[in-house]
């Protein structure tokens, strides 16, 4: 059993692509977890998906054994992922940690997300130690960024530690950095067991695997243990440690890091940020745990071709064992079926867990528009939230609808200032700001609609800066504004997979587009198709799909006209009759064009 005074609890936590994976895979090399043939490009990320597209999903863990100045430390590892979509996953592994290895990339510099993952370890309390990644690239100038992190984050540019994870260089540095300014956990081992659990994972073979930071007293192997949230009691069956293989170990004392199991089945038997402690010596000071992850952006799933909705049910359910992160929950649409309404953390979220469901489970799924949680305050008083136009009801009764509103700290170079702030401005963002964290790059902080850039203002400022612009935000809550609901009428139906909820003096542009990018995705029937936008009872925008037209008089030559006219007049009234019946059938871009990003 370690002594806590030689325990390290750390994390890596960067921008996106600033190399905590390569990080995470020199340090397990460098204190040999992991033996050369074993080793592998980001070691630690062992989705499919996350080796694909090239970025960490969910936190992942690692201890090592590591001999300095004769003495041996256990040193426990936790590499985040970078992207502000999971935020989250950043937050409940700090809480795991009493300090963290704040990446930057010796090319870049200070990012967006890099001023977000140091105030998140500031609020766990964690040390700080800035390490300049990348110095072997040609370019590279890591003296710039260590006074840029001073500048911006006030952590002192000569404590900043300049390493490659690429090439191994300046790794002895880190390993010094971490033994001797992370302090040792604090603890009592010999106090009531109380353990956090920060992570979950469903396994088919062992059940549910709680990993868990023992904050005070010991856990073993036979222990009856009681979950504080739940209020359940279970028997343990194994503790153990990730090196970076599971091993089962007899106990884990305060200061460690390890996993636990409990003979759980379900996901859900298991609250994350909860506090584990004996049955028969249960603590009276339970840990204070997490907020639990807020949905931000919603969409409906529901089955595509050769996909039954039991079959899409089952994909959910099996995928929600895994990651509890997203909510899902039954909805109906008189154009799509019986679906799934379901709440994401983000746009990138949403699309990896879509990739999931279609590969691991091989189901078909009609994906609509993402929309984000809108605040609704009737006249009554009587204030809830909605998470679909849909949902919104008659607007007589309605006080005032009020949108979700987020913080933006956008990072970029000086000569594109203009571009950045006439493309916030155009999606209605309050200009707060401004900060210059060297002569060359500048900091400008914003307050967006969250549903003015959700979808494709990361994309369109990455164009505007040439690529080297960045953004994170957070959400700071809801605020009222002219807000109307913009219904899409199909041959005189509205398809409510399509409505969107708008500016007030957006709307009629929006609408506009909307039903011209229609036009183009809807395919013509035999029957003519009248697409209109509508606010309310009133029409803002109208374009028509023209019909199929046979030549019904093409055999018909010489005579009176009459006998033309005659053929005319019945295909009309067969048109008519058809148009009464006929269904129009919508494709899955059509749902998409509600966000043309002309908008």
């Amino acid at each position: 059993m370690p002594d806590i005074r030689f325990i390290r609890n750390f994390a890596i936590v960067a921008h996106i692509d600033h190399g905590k994976s390569t990080l995470a895979d020199r340090l397990m090399e460098h204190a040999g977890a992991v033996t050369a043939r074993e080793l592998r490009a980001q070691m630690l990320d062992d989705m499919d998906l996350e080796r694909e597209m090239g970025i960490t999903i969910k936190a992942n863990r690692c201890s090592m054994n590591y001999t300095y100045n004769g003495d041996t430390y256990l040193l426990n590892l936790l590499d985040t992922p970078g992207h502000v979509d999971f935020h989250y996953e950043v937050s409940r592994a700090l809480a795991a940690c009493d300090g963290v290895l704040l990446l930057v990339d010796a090319l870049q510099g200070v990012q967006a997300q890099t001023v977000a993952n140091a105030y998140l370890a500031l609020d766990a309390a964690c040390e700080i130690i800035p390490v300049i990644n990348k110095i072997d690239l040609p370019g590279a100038h890591p003296e710039d960024c260590a006074l840029e992190v001073e500048h911006v984050l006030g952590l002192a540019a000569e404590d900043a530690i300049f390493t490659s994870a690429k090439t191994g260089q300046g790794i002895a540095d880190v390993y010094k950095a971490i033994i001797e300014r992370v302090p040792p956990p604090k603890g009592d081992p010999a106090a009531q067991l109380r353990a956090l659990i920060y992570d979950a994972k469903n396994d088919v073979h062992r059940g549910v695997i709680s990993h868990i930071r023992v904050m005070d007293g010991r856990v073993k192997r036979g222990d009856k243990v009681l979950f504080c949230a739940t209020g359940t009691e279970r028997i343990i069956t194994e503790v153990g440690k990730y090196f970076p293989k599971p091993k089962a170990v007899e106990s884990l004392a305060a200061g460690e890091v390890g996993y636990l199991l409990a003979s759980i089945k379900t996901i859900a038997d298991v609250s994350i940020g909860d506090t584990v402690t004996l049955a028969n010596d249960p603590t009276d000071r339970p840990l204070p745990g997490y907020q639990p992850p807020q949905q931000m952006v919603f969409c409906d799933f529901f089955p595509g071709p050769g996909t039954e909705t039991p079959e899409l049910r089952e994909a959910f359910e099996k995928l929600w064992l895994n990651d509890s992160s997203f909510t899902y929950e039954t909805t109906s649409s008189d154009a799509l079926g019986i679906g799934f309404r379901c709440g994401f953390l983000g746009l990138l979220h949403m699309k990896i867990i879509q990739e999931r469901l279609e590969r691991e489970s091989d189901v078909n799924i009609v994906q609509t528009a993402p929309t984000v949680t809108y605040e609704v305050k009737e006249k009554n008083g009587k204030v809830y939230h909605i998470e679909s136009p849909s949902e919104l009801p008659d607007m007589s009764i309605v006080e005032e609808i009020r949108e979700p509103m987020c913080r933006a700290n956008v990072i970029m170079p000086a000569e594109s200032v203009g571009d950045v702030l006439k493309l916030s401005l155009e999606r209605r963002g309050l200009h707060k700001k401004t900060e210059y964290l060297s002569p060359t790059r500048v900091m400008l902080t914003f307050e967006f609609p969250l549903g003015e850039i959700i979808y494709d203002y990361y994309d369109k400022l990455k164009s505007v800066t040439r690529g080297y612009g960045t953004a994170d935000y957070e959400i700071s809550g809801f605020r009222a504004d002219k807000l109307v609901k913009l219904d899409i009428l199909v041959n005189g139906m509205a398809v409510d997979a399509l409505s969107v909820i708008v500016h007030k003096d957006k709307a009629q542009y929006r609408g506009r587009r909307l039903i011209t990018r229609l036009k183009k995705e809807i395919d013509r029937h035999q029957f003519e198709i009248p697409l209109q936008a509508a606010i309310g009872g009133k029409i803002v925008a109208r374009e028509t799909i023209a019909a199929f037209r046979k030549d019904v008089t093409a055999k018909c030559y010489g005579g009176d006209i009459t006998r033309k006219r005659k053929l005319l007049e019945k295909q009309k009234e067969g048109k008519k009759r058809m148009k009464q019946v006929g269904m129009v059938a919508i494709p899955q871009k059509a749902f998409m064009a509600v966000l043309d990003p002309g908008d």
